[in-house]
């Protein structure tokens, strides 16, 4: 397509996904799931998933091939400044003694879902057609591994952020953890596709990149964002083009040494000095990065998702037994680890919960994972299927942790007035 063919393809695109979203989410909304959850399914269903199965024709005029990497960049935008918001928001609510507990959830968190579902690709190969042929059963099981591994950063801060939670313990713990799950997961992901390939020259510079990244940025970062921020020469305006040129900057390096660009902008949120200044530049690029390209992004995952294969009772059962592994590898073990660091068991349950969540982050390693050759469709849409359950379930399960947690408090609260006012014996 020619581009005075893609602008108008882009603006209807655009117009039905926010509308369709928005229908998804006051609906979702009803039943408590925020509306990253909404945007997420709204993708699926306009995806091959529904919209291709009922109307096929109606799904590729609404979204021709040519116009899906424009999605996807516009999409990127919105996720970046999202995440720089998301970063700063954390940089502010730091709890103490934080560092100890988040690294012990994280390496939990990654180890646990790792081994176990390696272990299940052994234990089942032969048994399900998920594993694609030519690709070796080690570098399947441990892709899957790593997948499972994978905590859903950017769904995570946005569930976070909506639920006002980024203030809390196990919140500001959860994000931490977070970012060092999907740090070392991309690592390792990078070393997957290095070895399937025979070329480990990717995997070496995503790791030395990412050492040299947080480096330069937590010593010359800092000090480039305090000077923008602080200096009177610098006018609203200069602030808020040289924080999105210092944004975008940070962005194409993660994104360039393997680490993807979520991590960029939510480091240079960090980085970020706590001022007026800093609130108001955050204040302005914000509301349209969420509102408009944010669901972009998660709409263009979606339309990649197929369930019709599905219909396979072999695949529909190790697509169940992935749903079990994923979910006592990442939540049991979160929640074992933050409680061994001597967290209250309401916080370390709510910890477990919002670590269990996959979402966006799982898809964009199983898109990298199909292009790279070494994923086929069955072990897509299993794994799309997990990213969708674990990620569907957190709200209703910090919903009942929370009405446990007062029901809990009310109780007690009754019984020491039952006691304040019991008769003393003479």
């Amino acid at each position: 397509m020619k581009p005075t063919e893609l602008a108008p393809a882009f603006f209807i695109a655009v117009a039905v996904i926010l509308i369709f979203s928005k229908g998804v989410s006051w609906l979702l909304g009803r039943v408590g799931q925020p509306p990253v959850v909404s945007e997420m399914l709204a993708g699926v269903l306009l995806g091959p998933s529904l919209l291709g199965l009922l109307l096929p024709g109606a799904e590729h005029w609404l979204f021709p091939a040519p116009l899906l990497p424009v999605l996807y960049v516009v999409g990127q935008i919105g996720l970046v400044l999202f995440m720089f918001q998301a970063g700063y928001s954390f940089a502010g609510h730091r709890p103490t003694r934080l560092a100890g507990t988040a690294g012990a959830v994280s390496v939990a968190g990654v180890s646990a879902p790792l081994v176990l579902g390696a272990l299940l690709v052994y234990c089942t190969d032969g048994l399900a057609p998920v594993r694609k042929a030519g690709t070796s059963v080690a570098i399947t099981a441990v892709f899957v591994g790593v997948a499972l591994a994978i905590t859903a950063f950017p769904m995570l801060a946005r569930i976070i952020t909506e639920r006002g939670l980024d203030g809390t313990r196990h919140g500001s713990l959860s994000l931490a953890a977070g970012a060092l799950d999907d740090m070392a997961a991309w690592i390792m992901l990078a070393v997957v596709l290095a070895f399937a390939s025979g070329k480990p020259g990717g995997a070496i510079v995503t790791a030395g990149g990412a050492v040299v990244f947080v480096v330069v940025l937590w010593l010359g970062g800092r000090r480039v964002a305090g000077t923008l921020m602080t200096s009177d020469r610098i006018g609203d305006r200069g602030r808020l083009l040289g924080t999105v040129a210092l944004l975008f900057l940070v962005a194409w390096y993660t994104d360039v040494i393997g680490l993807y660009a979520v991590f960029g902008g939510f480091a240079a949120g960090v980085v970020m000095p706590h001022t007026e200044r800093t609130d108001r530049v955050v204040a302005t690029l914000t509301p349209i990065a969420s509102i408009v390209f944010l669901p972009l992004f998660f709409t263009f995952s979606g339309l990649r998702t197929e369930f019709g294969l599905l219909s396979d009772p072999a695949v529909l059962l190790f697509a169940v037994a992935c749903v079990v592994v994923a979910i006592a590898g990442k939540f049991g073990a979160c929640w074992a680890a933050a409680r061994v660091r001597g967290e209250p068991n309401v916080v370390a349950l709510r910890v477990g919960t919002l670590m269990n969540a996959r979402g966006l982050m799982q898809l964009i390693a199983l898109n990298v994972g199909l292009e790279a050759g070494i994923v086929g469709p069955a072990l897509f849409t299993v794994l799309v299927l997990v990213a969708l359950v674990t990620t569907i379930m957190t709200t209703p399960v910090l919903t009942w942790i929370d009405r446990r947690e007062t029901k809990i408090v009310n109780s007690a609260s009754v019984q020491q007035r039952d006691i304040d006012h019991s008769p003393v014996a003479p």
